[in-house]
C-alpha cells in the first residue's frame, strides 16, 4: 500500500462533532469553508485531501486529536512549518495535527537558551534570539518550521561555526504514539534523544523544544559573487579545499546555472550560463576582505557582497521560496569536488527548463565535525559538501519538465555521492535506501527505538523507519 495515499471511509458529522467538542482549537473537515487553505503544504506540487484538519491550541488538543486519530484508525500527519518537500505534513483520508498556533519563542539571555514551542518557525527563533545578540544555527528561509528542519538534522549559513541544528538542541516535549507527554534530553530517555537528533518525525509530535543559543553580532558580511562561466574550474579549484582549510566562520555555496533577470544578476547576465559563488562570514566585519581576498581575485562580474542584517539575510529568500510554489529539492553529501563532479554540474545546470533550475553546493566541515559522528543518529558528518539539485516553477503544466531535470541530474550526482544522507533531502524512500542512508548499526537502533516508542507505526508520514522491517 502507498502509504502517502492511504485512504479511509468518510469520518461522518457525528465523529466531526465528537473531535470539535474535546479541542479547543478549530477543526476544520473536507468540504467545509476554509478546507481548501487548511490542507494546502509550502510545495504547491503536493495536493492531497486529509478527512480532517486539526489546528491545534495547545499541547492538550495534541494528546485529544492523537487519541482520536487513533480511534478511528486515520493516518497521520503532523504539520509544524508545513515545509516539507515530498509533502510528509499533509495526508490523504486522514487527520492533519497542526500546530502552527502553538507559536513562540521565549529567550533566556543569562543562560543563552531559547524555549521553542512546537509550531514556531525558524523567523521567530532569529529574531528572539538576535534580540539579545544570540543566535541558534538554523536554515535559510524564515517561514520553514522549526521542528521539521530540527528533528531531520539541521543545515544552514552557521552550521561551520555552531554546527547543526540538532547540535545546539537541549530537550524535546513529545507527544508519544500512546498519547503521553514525554521530556526527552541528554538525561531523560537519552536512547531517544539520539534518535531524534537525525530522524525525529518516527517518534512521535515535538510540542516545543529548548536549544542552546551563541554570541552573533547582528551584522555578518553576505552575498554573491557572480563569474563568467569559465571560470568555473578555477572558482571550483578554491572551493574544494574550503571544507578544511577556510575560517570555521565561513560558509561558502558554489552553484552553476543560467543567469535569471533579478538582481543581484541583471540583464546583462540575463540567460547566459554562470557561476555563482554565494558567502556568508559571520566573523569580525574587519577580516572579511582578507577571508574573501581569493574569491575576488577571480574577476566577478558581480559583486554584491557586503555588510548584512543577519535578520535580513535569514529572509533573503523567503520570496523566491514562496509558499504555494512548485518545488523541486533533493540533496546529497559528497567527499570531495571532483573534475567529473564538476563536470555533471555545470552540464546539469546548463541544460535546464528555466533559469529556475540549479545544480550547486555549500560546504560542510568545521564545527559539524567536531561532534562524535556517533552522537547523534545524523548519518553524514564525514560529508565535506553538500550538494542539492532544486528547481522552483509556477505552472502546473510544467511539471514533468522540472521533476524530469531534476531526476535527472540526482540520478547523474549519485555515482559521486556518499550513501550516507539529511533526511530532509530525500524523498519517498524503501526500507534499503533508508538503511543506507543511516548506515547498518545506526538503522538498527532507529528500528529498535521505532519498535519500542512507535511499535504500530502510527507516525509514518516521514522518511519511515518501519517496526515491521527486518
Amino acid at each position: 500500500m502507498d502509504l502517502l495515499s492511504y485512504a479511509i471511509p468518510a469520518l461522518g458529522d457525528v465523529a466531526t462533532r465528537a473531535l470539535r467538542e474535546v479541542l479547543d482549537g478549530e477543526i476544520v473537515a473536507r468540504g467545509e469553508a476554509g478546507y481548501h487553505a487548511a490542507r494546502t503544504v509550502w510545495n504547491g506540487t503536493v495536493d492531497r485531501q486529509p478527512e480532517v484538519v486539526a489546528y491545534c491550541a495547545d499541547v492538550s488538543d495534541v494528546v485529544m486529536a492523537l487519541r482520536f486519530a487513533r480511534a478511528h484508525d486515520l493516518v497521520v500527519a503532523v504539520r509544524s512549518g508545513g515545509h516539507s518537500v515530498p509533502g510528509f505534513s499533509v495526508c490523504d483520508g486522514g487527520i492533519v495535527i497542526d500546530l502552527s498556533r502553538i507559536r513562540g519563542v521565549e529567550v533566556d539571555p543569562t543562560g543563552r537558551i531559547a524555549r521553542v514551542a512546537g509550531g514556531s518557525v525558524l523567523g521567530d527563533l532569529d529574531a528572539a534570539a538576535q534580540a539579545h545578540g544570540l543566535v541558534c544555527p538554523v536554515g535559510a528561509v524564515a517561514h520553514t518550521g522549526v521542528a521539521g528542519l530540527t528533528l531531520g538534522g539541521g543545515l544552514g549559513h552557521l552550521m561551520r561555526r555552531y554546527g547543526l541544528t540538532i547540535d545546539s538542541l537541549r530537550a524535546v516535549e513529545l507527544v508519544t504514539a500512546d498519547g503521553r507527554c514525554v521530556r526527552v534530553s541528554a538525561d531523560q530517555n537519552a536512547d531517544l534523544f539520539w534518535g531524534l537528533r537525525g530522524a525525529g518525525a518516527n517518534f512521535g509530535i515535538a510540542t516545543s523544544f529548548e536549544f542552546d543559543l551563541h554570541p552573533l553580532e547582528p551584522v555578518v558580511v553576505a552575498g554573491s559573487l557572480i563569474y563568467d562561466i569559465e571560470r568555473a574550474s578555477e572558482l571550483a579549484g578554491l572551493v574544494r579545499t574550503m571544507p578544511d582549510t577556510a575560517p570555521d566562520e565561513l560558509v561558502v555555496s558554489m552553484s552553476w546555472r543560467i543567469g535569471p533577470a533579478r538582481p543581484p544578476f541583471g540583464p546583462g547576465l540575463a540567460g547566459r550560463p554562470v557561476a555563482v559563488c554565494s558567502v556568508v562570514y559571520a566573523g569580525p566585519i574587519r577580516e572579511a576582505e582578507r577571508v574573501l581576498r581569493p574569491l575576488r581575485a577571480l574577476g566577478p562580474v558581480v559583486d554584491s557582497v557586503g555588510p548584512t542584517p543577519y535578520i535580513d539575510l535569514q529572509r533573503r529568500s523567503d520570496n523566491v521560496m514562496a509558499w504555494g510554489r512548485r518545488y523541486y529539492w533533493k540533496g546529497a553529501f559528497v567527499t570531495e569536488l571532483s573534475d567529473e563532479l564538476l563536470e555533471v554540474a555545470i552540464h546539469r545546470s546548463v541544460d535546464v527548463p528555466s533559469p529556475n533550475a540549479a545544480v550547486g553546493l555549500m560546504t560542510l566541515g568545521g564545527a559539524i565535525d567536531r561532534v562524535p559522528d556517533r552522537e547523534t543518529a545524523f548519518a553524514a558528518r564525514a560529508g565535506r559538501f553538500w550538494v542539492t539539485a532544486e528547481a522552483v516553477w509556477d505552472d502546473p503544466d510544467d511539471d514533468d519538465a522540472y521533476l524530469a531535470w531534476g531526476r535527472g541530474a540526482m540520478t547523474a550526482i549519485a555515482p559521486f555521492a556518499m550513501d550516507r544522507n539529511y533526511a530532509n533531502d530525500m524523498g519517498r524512500t524503501g526500507v534499503e535506501t533508508l538503511r543506507a542512508a543511516y548506515g547498518d548499526e545506526r538503522y538498527a537502533r532507529l528500528l529498535a527505538l521505532k519498535r519500542h516508542w512507535d511499535p504500530d507505526n502510527v507516525f509514518r508520514m516521514n522518511h519511515n523507519v518501519r517496526p515491521d522491517a527486518t
